[in-house]
This record gives structure tokens, C-alpha cells and sequence, in this order.
């Protein structure tokens, strides 16, 4: 009898044991879904803290390549960038110019080969390191929008009349040698003509960009536009080419960059005969006292009450005896708002 005793003991131990296993399983089952939701809700916090996205430029542009002859320093909020405006690499010792009357060359018919009259200019810009993202993208003028590690100016895509497109209209004249002179040299720049003699660039520029990536490698910071976003070559992180579908109205993205471990808007450079080949629109605040220094510098060819550019003193641009492109555009250009809404497109690269 004990033992029967001892055994239905064991039983009803077992029974019990197992119904109070049952209560805790339906509890869980119930509360499944709050659970999951929660658990789900703390996992898309951890990941977005993680992807996160780059708010102060700083620490990366301390690790750029910066040329020998450019001099930045880091200022309050802001990176001071110096140079003369002469690129450091090779340029052509002749360039295609216009001749006289004309203010953009489309053809040999319109232009002379004439020396290379890249000018030492007077850069001296401070733009902010935290940049912000604008409710609207503004139009670039023409002139100086970004500034390169390599010293020299970056335009947009257009020539002095705002049609036509630099890498797309490119031609060659007979040089003094014989030899055909382009009016875009190999790195997708080219000076200004005398007296202004201001070199700059119109697309992605390979003889900037071999300075500081490898051969079908990633890219990395090549400029600053004005907005404080950096400008960087068309390889992604992965060293895969960027087409221009990846990218914004204004030739940016947001991606992994090799100066910093968050992902971080900035603009793509091409090497395109379209008007992709360089920055279209700001997506971000232009500091408007760098807005007035901009419209201050004097134009393609000089401008009246100027010498060579950046530095205060300059008038708007006017035609001179010998034509000029590449023209600094009005104010009223520089900060006109785009017509169309912002497309929300972040890009993705490969």
C-alpha cells in the first residue's frame, strides 16, 4: 500500500508540475506578439544608431589628401581653406581659348591656341563642418562651387552662357608645335582666359583622384563643396563604378566613404559628357557670407575693381576684348530654388 501511496504521490506531482508548465507557455504564447514587437521596435533603434549618418565633417577632413600647397585649418564650426588656386599636377602647356568676341567656343572656328594662362589666385574660404540639409536644393552658379585637395577650383557642369556643357562640347585647335591643343585638358579642367587665368574643373578629375585611391579602388575625398558636404571620385566603397542613376538631382548620396565609420552625404564627380559631370545643385545651407564672397570674386577674364580670384574686391564678370566662359552667374542665380520638389532620394552605392 505505501508504495501504491509513493506512486500516486509521484503522479499528481508530475500532473501538477506539468499544468503549471502549460500556464507559463500560454502566458508566453499570448504575450508573444507585445514581446516581438518590442523586441523589434529595440532592434530597428540598435540598427539605426548603428547605420547612423555623419553630422560634423571634421574628422574626416582632417585625413584628406590635401595638396602641399593647400592649407586648411579648423576654425570654430568651420575648415579655413587656403591655396593659390594652381592645381599640382601637370596642366597643358597650351590651351584652346576664345577668340575674340566670343564668349563660348563650340568649335576650332571659335578659338586659338594660346599658353597656358593659369594665374596664382588668392583662395582664402571658410565653410562649415556641420552641414545642413536644406528644405529645397539650390541651383549652383556658375564660378566656384567646391573647392579640391589638389588646390584648384571645382564649376559646375556648364560654360559661361549656363547651355552649354564643358565635357560635352570639348574640341582640339593646332597648337604652336603642330600639335592639336584641347580646350579641356586630360583631368576634365582648364584655365580661365588672361587676365583671370583661374584653372578649375568641370568633371571627375583622374589626375586628382589617382593621388589619393588605386586603380579600381575605392574613392576617397578629393574636395569641400560650399555647402560643407565633401566630394568624393565614382567608386564606391566597394570600388564599384557609381553611375549617375544612383545619385540625386545634385550628384549626391549617402554611403560608406572610406574617413568615416557612419554613412555621410556627398557629391559624386563623373566622368561624363553630360550635365552630370559635376554638381548641379547645393543640397545643403550655403553660409550667405560665403554666398557675398562668391559674388564678390571677380569674373572669367577679370572683372571690374578685381584681380585674380577669391579674394574681396572683385566686381560681377563682364566681357572683355577676348571673350570669357565659365563666368561667375548673379546672385540671383547662385540662391534661385530649384522648380522641382525634393526627390528624398538618399542613393545607394554598390
Amino acid at each position: 500500500m505505501n508504495t501504491l501511496a509513493a506512486k500516486n504521490r509521484s503522479l499528481w506531482t508530475f500532473i501538477i508540475l506539468l499544468c503549471i508548465a502549460l500556464v507559463f507557455a500560454l502566458i508566453a504564447i499570448r504575450g508573444d506578439g507585445q514581446t516581438s514587437g518590442v523586441g523589434q521596435a529595440n532592434a530597428a533603434k540598435k540598427s539605426k544608431k548603428k547605420r547612423g549618418t555623419v553630422k560634423n565633417t571634421k574628422s574626416g577632413l582632417k585625413k584628406a589628401g590635401w595638396g602641399s600647397k593647400v592649407t586648411v585649418t579648423y576654425p570654430n564650426g568651420y575648415i579655413r581653406y587656403r591655396a593659390d588656386g594652381i592645381p599640382n599636377h601637370e596642366r597643358q602647356a597650351q590651351y584652346a581659348v576664345p577668340n575674340q568676341g566670343v564668349t563660348v567656343p563650340t568649335g576650332p572656328d571659335d578659338a586659338t591656341a594660346a599658353d597656358d594662362p593659369t594665374t596664382a589666385q588668392n583662395y582664402d574660404f571658410k565653410i562649415p563642418t556641420k552641414p545642413v540639409r536644406a528644405d529645397n536644393a539650390t541651383s549652383t552658379s556658375l564660378g566656384t562651387i567646391g573647392l579640391m585637395i589638389s588646390g584648384a577650383a571645382l564649376y559646375n557642369p556648364y560654360e559661361g552662357d549656363s547651355t552649354t556643357i564643358a565635357t560635352a562640347s570639348n574640341f582640339t585647335v593646332t597648337g604652336d608645335d603642330g600639335g592639336q591643343v584641347a580646350f579641356l585638358d586630360d583631368c576634365n579642367g582648364h584655365p580661365t582666359p588672361a587676365p583671370s587665368g583661374a584653372y578649375h574643373y568641370h568633371a571627375l578629375p583622374e589626375c586628382v583622384t589617382s593621388q589619393v585611391d588605386r586603380a579600381k579602388g575605392k574613392s576617397h575625398m578629393i574636395g569641400i563643396a560650399f555647402d560643407g558636404y565633401p566630394i568624393y571620385g565614382d567608386r564606391s566603397i566597394k570600388g564599384k563604378r557609381v553611375k549617375a542613376s544612383q545619385l540625386d538631382k545634385c550628384n549626391g548620396i549617402k554611403s560608406h566613404v572610406p574617413e568615416y565609420r557612419k554613412r555621410i552625404y556627398h557629391y559624386v564627380l563623373l566622368d561624363t559628357p553630360t550635365s552630370r559631370s559635376s554638381i548641379g545643385c547645393f543640397r545643403g545651407e550655403v553660409d550667405s557670407s560665403l554666398l557675398n564672397q562668391i559674388n564678390n570674386m571677380p569674373g572669367m577674364g577679370g572683372g571690374p575693381g578685381g584681380g585674380p580670384g577669391g579674394g574681396p574686391g572683385g566686381g560681377p564678370p563682364t566681357a572683355l576684348a577676348g571673350g570669357y566662359y565659365c563666368h561667375l552667374g548673379s546672385t540671383a542665380r547662385q540662391i534661385a530654388m530649384l522648380s522641382e520638389p525634393d526627390s528624398n532620394n538618399s542613393g545607394r552605392r554598390a
